[in-house]
This record gives structure tokens, sequence and C-alpha cells, in this order.
């Protein structure tokens, strides 16, 4: 999510434990502690673009890391902040780790995938609930962290917190019935898909990209549940083969070691991108769900030496009226 929502989801968490005149202490260091997992996107390397991929949402967003983070949190803001306001180190630990505590398991509600059982798995935990950007679910937590601390009334913070969850379970089911409206129509086309997933578009849990595999290819198209359920079919392009796409490349080489890396984070959801030749796209994420226009890919070259690395690279639509159309479709 969002690093503001990771903030007042955390400081919520901080809250519910605190007495009246620590829940605005316990919200600052919640929102700090639930905020601090993300600061592994400083591990990057000038020399390996794909590096950030492999450690942002591991270690720090993993459970068996949570005490560890906490206490690092606490640590810190401790003599800056929670000692000059008479808190005593456990209480400055507790806030922190509460805050920390929400932050992996909210990211493993959206789409990107989360290490959350490192370092017994490096499975990238998916559960595909909700959007990295939901208005919906941010804003009544905000009033509910806010109100907590203005009015110092801790019970607050937990009305925001069931609000939490209440959305995630909306999304959930949201989520299951779009499946069944994926997997309708793929059959209405004679499939029988190997894999589905249904992915919340941005920002919303009503519009749903649908990418599943037939054969040798995927096929990408949108749906919207709820009251007014809609299909919106797409694009579909084939699989990655990598001896077949890219016959020139040497099997032995850093660019194909990174097609793989790029294939483990994008969880095996991989195609050549259809209008540039040497560029490996991620299908699962674009500005409008029923579309193959990668947000993000791995670009190689022909004429890179054994040990150069691909070239991560990330796409945005400068225009289009892409954000009108994903309004039409959530509407009509």
């Amino acid at each position: 999510m969002d690093p503001f929502t990771q903030g007042v989801l955390g400081a919520a968490a901080a809250q519910i434990p605190a007495n009246r005149e620590r829940v605005r202490t316990a919200a600052l260091l919640g929102l700090l502690g639930g905020m601090a997992p993300d600061l592994d996107v400083l591990i990057r390397s000038s020399n390996d673009p794909l590096l950030f991929l492999e450690y942002h949402r591991q270690f720090t967003h993993a459970l068996a890391f949570i005490p560890f983070g906490g206490l690092i949190v606490a640590l810190v803001l401790h003599p800056l902040l929670a000692e000059r306001r008479g808190l005593q180190f456990f209480h400055t630990w507790l806030f922190c780790t509460l805050g920390y505590a929400t932050h992996g398991l909210l990211d493993a509600c959206t789409t990107y995938g989360t290490q959350l059982f490192w370092p017994f798995s490096n499975a990238r935990v998916a559960w595909n609930v909700i959007s990295i950007i939901d208005p919906l679910f941010t804003v009544p937590l905000a009033l509910a962290v806010a109100a907590a601390a203005w009015w110092r009334r801790p019970p607050f913070a937990a009305i925001g917190l069931l609000w939490a969850l209440l959305y995630l379970g909306i999304g959930w089911h949201q989520r299951e019935q779009a499946e069944e409206q994926g997997l309708a129509l793929a059959k209405s086309r004679g499939h029988t898909p190997a894999t589905l997933e249904a992915k919340p578009s941005f920002a919303n849990i009503l519009l749903w990209k649908i990418v599943y595999r037939n054969g040798d290819r995927f096929y990408v198209d949108a749906v919207r549940t709820g009251w007014n359920p809609q299909d919106y079919p797409g694009d579909n392009v084939a699989v990655l083969d990598t001896p077949r796409d890219f016959p020139w490349l040497d099997g032995n080489t850093q660019q194909a070691r990174d097609i793989e890396r790029f294939a483990w984070f994008s969880n095996g959801y991989v195609a050549l991108d259809p209008a540039h030749p040497d560029r490996v796209i991620d299908i699962r994420y674009s500005l409008l769900p029923n579309e193959i226009n990668a947000l993000w890919s791995l670009q190689l070259s022909r004429e890179a030496e054994p040990t150069d690395h691909g070239d991560y690279r990330t796409h945005r639509d400068p225009g289009g009226g892409a954000s009108n159309r994903l309004w039409d479709m959530l509407v009509n």
C-alpha cells in the first residue's frame, strides 16, 4: 500500500492499547513504525537494476522479522521522541512493533507480492483484495486515527481498525466474484484455464483485471462485480518462451538469468512485448485492466556483454484518456 495508508494503519494498531495520556504519542510511534519496512527500497545497485525487486517486500516485511523491526524502530525513536514524553522503553517498543506488524500483512492484501514467510520461503504472497491505493479504505481509517488522537479516546482507533478489516473482507468477497466471472468468460471461449487470477484495478474493488493462461497464451480481461456485473473482453499474448523469443540470447549470460529473476518477481506472468521485440513484460499490471500495456519491463540488448544486466524500465501512459475509460468501466 501507499506509505500514508501504511502509516495510519500502524497508528491505529498502536493507539488501541494506549491510555488517554499516551494515545497521541502511540499514534506517532505506530505511524512511523508502520511506514518503516518500506525503507528496504534503499537497497539498490547501480550495476544490478533488478536487485531492488528481490529485496523490496522481503526480510523487512516478513512475519519473523516483526519483533526485530519494531525493536530497531524503537531504538531510533525512543531517544528522539518517546523518552522526552515520559514513555518507558517497553511502551515505545510496543507501539512501534504494533505499527510495524501491520505493514507486511497489509501489503500481502495487495497484488504485488510480499515474502511474508522469509527466511523459510521466498514465495511472494499476494491475496489480491485491495489496490495499492484506495481512498475508501484509507480516508475513514485516517479519520478514526485523528479522532482518537484529538479526543484522546483509543476506541475510535478500534473503530477504524474494524473498518479496515471489514473493507478487506468485502474485497475478498469481490475477488471471489471476479474470479467466477473470469472463469465463466474463459469457458465461453472454450478455454480451461491452467491458472486464473483476479486483481483489483486502480483505487477500487469494483473493477477487476482477470489474467489467465490457456495453453501457450495469456488472456487479459476486465470484469465489474457488484450489483451490475459487466465483462470487458481484452487482449491475449503468447507466454514467454526464451529460446523461441530470444534465439540470439546465450542461456549462460546475465541477461538470461535476469529473465528468470524477472519471471520470479512476476509470478510467471511474463511475455514478449508485442511492440518491442527485445523487451520482456509483466502482464499483470496496466492502467486499463483489460489491456496488455505493461507498467514495467525488462529491456534486453543484443550488444550486451555476457556479464551485463538487463535494463529494468517503468512505463506510464502520458495520455490517451485512460482515466476516463477506467471511469466509464466503473460506472457504465
